[in-house]
This record gives C-alpha cells, sequence and structure tokens, in this order.
C-alpha cells in the first residue's frame, strides 16, 4: 500500500481532529497550487488593490489575501507646484489670446471693407490738418453722412509725445507715424485727401485755396475746394517772441524734421568735439546742450538726452563725455508749471541728480550761432546779464499763429480782437461765422493748447456732426409723411404715418439736447530721465500724484496704448526692445 493509500485510510480514525466543514489539503494539491501560483503572469495578479476578499465556499467565512501593484503610487503635486502649473497655463493661453487678437486686428488694417461712394446730393465737408484734433474727428465721424475732403501738407498723424523719444535713436521716427490715407480708408464712407498747403479761406463763398508745396510739381499747383461746413485744425507754429537769432540758430521740436534734424546735429557736436588737437574750450562749447522750455517737451528731451550720453555715448567716446553738460532755461519760477508742487521739487531734484543744470527765472534776449544771451533774476530781485555757450540749442517753448489763420481772422470783424488764435463760442463754432469751426491749437476756447484738449475738441465735434446728420434725415423724414398724409392712395396709413412721426420727434429731441464742449482733464505725465517719469492723474475728486521708476513703467504703458493703432504700438514696443539690448544708434544720418 503506497503511503497515500495509507494516509486515506487513517482518515478515518482522525476525525476527532478535523471538523466536516474544514476542507483537506494534501501534499499533491499543496504542490499543484504552489506551481500555479509560481507560474501564473504578473499582469494575472490583482493590481491597485490594497487587499483582496474572498469567500470560501463551504464556510462562508471571508478570507483577505493581500495584493501587489506593479509600482509604487505617485505622489500627489504640492500646492505651490500646482499653482505654478495653473499660472504657466494661464500665462500661456494668455499669450496665445493676444497673439491671435493681435493678426486679427492686422488683417482687418490690411483687408479694409468696401467704402460708399461718394453722394453729390450730400453736404461737403473740409477738414484742414492731421493734427490730434482732426484725426480725433475723423475717427468719430460717420462719413457716410457727408461728402469729407482732408487737406494737409503732411500726409500722416504724429504721435507728439514720443517725439523726443526719436532725437536720441531711442524710437525710430516712422513708429510714431500713422499714414492718413491708411487712417481714412478704414471708414464707411470714402474720403477724398489733398496733400496740400491750405494758403486762405474765403467764407463769403465759401472756398478753401490750396497750394501744393510739394519738392515735385504738377501742371497744377494751386486750387479751390468749395465747401459747405469748414473745420480748421492746422494747429500752431512755433514761437520767437520776437528775440533775434532764435529762428536762426535754434532747432525747434514740434515735427519729424526737427527730430532728425536735432538727431543729426548731436553726433555733429561730438564728432567735431573728438576731432584731433580740439580745443578745450570749443570741446566744452560743442558738449554743452542747451534746452530752452520747462515744460513736459523741454523735460523730456533734457532726460532723453541724458540718458543717450550716459548710456551710449559714455561707452563709445569716452574721451570727451566728462565734458557733457545739459541747461534747462525756464523762464518761469519753476519747470513743470502746470504739475503739482510736490512733483515740481521732485523733478527738480531728479534732473539735479542727473547733473541736468536747472536756471530758472532766466530769459533768453539774444541768441548767436554760439551763444545764448539771457537775464537771470535772483533771489534778491536783481536781475544779471549772462552769457551761455552752446553746441545745440533746443527751442521748446511757445505758440504762434500761422498765416492762414491770421488771415481768416483778418476777413472776419468779429475776431479783431482776438490775438491767440480764432476764437470759439461752446459749440467750437468761430465767432462771426455759421458754418466753420476751429479745433486744436489754432482755436480760443479757454483752454491750454494741448494734445489731450484738441483730441477731445475733436471727439466732441464728430458727435456734434453725426448728431447734425441724423437731425436733418429724421427732419426730412417727418415733412415727407406730412406732406403726403391723406393724399396718396396707397400710401402710409395715418395711423401708421402719426406714430411713426411721434417715434421720430421723440427721437429728435434727445439729439437736439446736445451739451456744449467741456473738457475733461485726465492728468498729465513726463518722462524726466535715469528710467523715472511723474505722473499727475485726475483719480475721483482730486489728482493722484507720483513719480518714480513704477511710474515710468505707467508712462510707458499710458503711451503705448494711446498710440493709434496696434501697427504703431507693436513697432514703438521693438524698438524699445532694440534699445535696450543693442544701445541707440549713434550713425550720423
Amino acid at each position: 500500500m503506497t503511503s497515500s493509500a495509507r494516509a486515506v485510510a487513517k482518515m478515518p480514525l482522525m476525525a476527532g481532529r478535523f471538523t466536516p466543514a474544514m476542507p483537506i489539503a494534501t501534499p499533491t494539491s499543496r504542490m499543484l497550487s504552489t506551481i500555479s501560483r509560481a507560474t501564473r503572469s504578473p499582469a494575472a495578479r490583482p493590481v491597485a488593490k490594497s487587499a483582496a476578499t474572498l469567500k470560501l465556499a463551504q464556510t462562508g467565512r471571508i478570507a483577505f489575501r493581500r495584493a501587489y501593484a506593479d509600482e509604487a503610487p505617485k505622489p500627489k503635486p504640492g500646492k505651490l507646484r500646482r499653482t505654478f502649473r495653473w499660472a504657466w497655463r494661464f500665462t500661456y493661453l494668455s499669450v496665445l489670446g493676444v497673439l491671435g487678437y493681435t493678426g486679427y486686428i492686422i488683417y482687418l488694417d490690411r483687408n479694409p471693407a468696401e467704402q460708399l461712394e461718394r453722394d453729390p446730393n450730400k453736404k461737403t465737408l473740409v477738414v484742414l490738418g492731421t493734427g490730434w484734433g482732426s484725426v480725433a474727428l475723423l475717427k468719430k465721424l460717420d462719413t457716410e453722412n457727408y461728402n469729407v475732403v482732408v487737406v494737409s501738407p503732411r500726409n500722416y498723424f504724429l504721435f507728439t509725445p514720443l517725439l523726443p523719444s526719436c532725437t536720441t535713436g531711442t524710437i525710430e521716427h516712422r513708429s510714431i507715424m500713422e499714414p492718413v490715407r491708411a487712417i481714412l480708408r478704414h471708414k464707411r464712407g470714402a474720403v477724398q485727401f489733398y496733400e496740400a498747403e491750405a494758403s486762405s479761406i474765403d467764407h463769403e463763398r465759401k472756398v478753401v485755396k490750396i497750394t501744393d508745396n510739394s519738392e515735385i510739381k504738377g501742371a497744377v499747383v494751386e486750387n479751390e475746394i468749395p465747401y459747405d461746413m469748414l473745420v480748421v485744425g492746422v494747429g500752431a507754429e512755433n514761437a520767437t517772441f520776437g528775440i533775434p537769432g532764435v529762428r536762426e540758430n535754434s532747432c525747434f521740436l514740434k515735427e519729424i524734421g526737427d527730430a532728425q534734424r536735432i538727431r543729426k546735429k548731436i553726433m555733429d557736436c561730438v564728432e567735431t568735439a573728438a576731432f584731433k588737437d580740439q580745443k578745450d574750450d570749443e570741446i566744452n562749447r560743442l558738449m554743452h546742450m542747451v534746452v530752452v522750455g520747462g515744460g513736459p517737451t523741454g523735460v523730456e528731451f533734457a532726460g532723453e538726452l541724458q540718458d543717450f550720453f550716459e548710456e551710449d555715448i559714455k561707452k563709445l567716446v569716452p574721451e570727451i563725455s566728462p565734458r557733457f553738460k545739459v541747461t534747462l532755461i525756464e523762464a518761469l519760477p519753476n519747470v513743470l508749471p502746470s504739475f503739482s508742487k510736490q512733483l515740481i521739487d521732485y523733478t527738480e531734484n531728479t534732473l539735479r541728480e542727473e547733473k541736468i543744470d536747472i536756471k530758472t527765472k532766466t530769459m533768453v534776449k539774444k541768441v548767436t550761432s554760439e551763444t545764448v544771451e539771457a537775464e537771470v533774476v535772483k533771489p534778491d530781485g536783481t536781475k544779471e546779464r549772462v552769457v551761455i555757450p552752446y553746441g545745440l540749442l533746443v527751442w521748446a517753448t511757445g505758440n504762434a499763429v500761422r498765416p492762414i489763420v491770421k488771415d481768416l481772422m483778418s476777413r472776419i470783424p468779429a475776431q479783431k480782437d482776438s490775438r491767440r488764435g480764432l476764437a470759439v463760442n461752446e459749440y467750437l463754432v468761430v465767432q462771426g461765422t455759421r458754418d466753420i469751426w476751429a479745433i486744436g491749437d489754432c482755436a480760443v476756447a479757454g483752454y491750454a493748447p494741448t494734445a489731450q484738449v484738441a483730441a477731445q475738441e475733436g471727439n466732441f465735434l464728430g458727435s456734434l456732426f453725426n448728431n447734425m446728420a441724423k437731425t436733418e434725415s429724421h427732419e426730412n423724414r417727418i415733412h415727407e409723411l406730412s406732406s403726403q398724409m391723406n393724399l396718396q392712395a396707397g400710401g402710409t396709413p395715418p395711423a401708421e404715418a402719426a406714430q411713426e412721426i411721434e417715434a421720430l420727434e421723440r427721437r429728435l429731441k434727445k439729439i437736439r439736447d446736445i451739451k456744449p464742449f467741456r473738457y475733461t482733464h485726465q492728468g498729465s505725465m513726463a518722462y524726466i530721465g535715469s528710467e523715472k517719469a511723474v505722473a499727475d492723474v485726475s483719480w475721483w475728486n482730486g489728482n493722484f500724484a507720483s513719480g518714480g521708476s513704477m511710474t515710468y513703467l505707467f508712462w510707458r504703458s499710458a503711451y503705448l496704448s494711446m498710440c493709434f493703432s496696434t501697427r504703431n504700438r507693436v513697432l514703438v514696443v521693438l524698438d524699445w526692445l532694440k534699445s535696450k539690448a543693442f544701445g541707440r544708434d549713434i550713425s550720423r544720418e
């Protein structure tokens, strides 16, 4: 008898040691169970369970068996890591959104919609100038209501707040220029543009005489444009206050040509001062830059000029850089007179830290090719005559009336007492006329001649002209309905006509309720050098004054948002990055 048979035979004798429900585990069964566990593949094992439960068939008891995973569970990321992950996703999506929006805007700029043709039955609106006021008007105006004609000697709009940056190469001049034809091409109604100088206005005949002053002239160089409505936005020219030698020897800062001339003359002074065996006195004179005018333009130019020499010229021409000097001359007791006292003190202290010499209470009396003669009022009230040698003189103060404005003022009797420009009423209508409006620096409306005032006047006038067109359209429709009521068979039923007339009269009442022009001051900003700026911003019922590096970032972002088009904004940002990475270009041409 084999051992297995003997084991089976002895099982009845050992019955008292086992319960009937307990399963019998033989050596053979244990061997087969071991083999099955050994040959089972890892994939067949339970995964991702900390414990598995088995129910025994005979007893119904629950048995537990440990389960094994192929790898350890991954730890959950911490809060900081999750925050960075979501911040990265938000930044990534934001950049994609900005790029997509920019691309869409660029596509619209490059692919304008079709324009409506000019209607000879509509009124002709002539706009003179392409400055802040005129461009704001054109941007707001619904050109399909009028036959619009624009006349200007320059075929672009210039973002003047960044003009001082062009003098040193921080920004290229074309980055702050927007072609007028590109602006007009995006209007719904077609607009006619002529690059010409408006030489005279005959308000009795309602015509404007224009002259072609370009270098290349055709067979016709003069012509006349009739108008029904005229907007004069020609701005102002530089004022010399009758001081001898100013116009002949100084550089102005009002147009792109002025900035290019200053940029060239700066490098002329540097290269001439670096000439072999140049005399010390002559080097000191050539490296002395004088700025007349302590307003925002003069202060910003002085700051840009000091940055240019400290960051670029000093590295490339170190032998003469210690001789460089900037002097700021102002006739009033302090610079930036329109700012708060706190910001004035901060600006003057910052400019002095930058080694800019500030001469307040100083009036220029005479200018020669090499010197400025000025009269200084001392603290005790006495006056002293001083002579200041210079290499570059920039005149950044004062506005004067243009010849065309003087001519129009002489033709209108009501303007005989006006000296600073065309006097206008609360709706910007030129006094003594009914169909001529004036905006910007050429108009006397009781406000400072700034770009902010001109832009708000242009917006107001655009809304006014839109309302005038709607008024005329509604009045014509009311007259048509009233004249045809109860006369024509098959026409508009009397009840419907009466309802339409009533609705149109309600609209007319709202449209005619136009408030006069009121200027809202948004604040003033100025760059003062060394990546610092000052800002005096209107906030609720008061002003918020700030100065420093953070204000400089605000100054840049504000001017960037004020640029006319997406093209200008992209070009300005690229210029800032380029000058920061590679420095300003010191090429003379």
